[in-house]
């Protein structure tokens, strides 16, 4: 397994009218859960929802494509 970096958001049972309103709604959910955060909070909750994720994908391969991808934009 490797890193899928196409958009891959969606709502199950969702129709969109246009492709990219997935992400619209990932990013309006992220958001919301910053607000009203201090910048310690965020730090946290982004530390959290990382490691969530990551133990959610499992797959330390494709963990470590994902950091070396970041990180290289950094």
């Amino acid at each position: 397994m490797s890193l899928n970096t196409d958009s891959n958001f969606f709502t199950p049972g969702k129709r969109y009218f246009w492709a990219f309103s997935p992400g619209d709604d990932f990013y309006e959910a992220l958001i919301e859960t910053h607000r009203d955060l201090t910048a310690e909070q965020s730090a946290t909750v982004n530390a959290r929802l990382i490691l969530l994720l990551a133990n959610h994908i499992g797959d330390i391969s494709v963990l470590r494509e994902a950091m070396a991808i970041a990180r290289d934009g950094a």
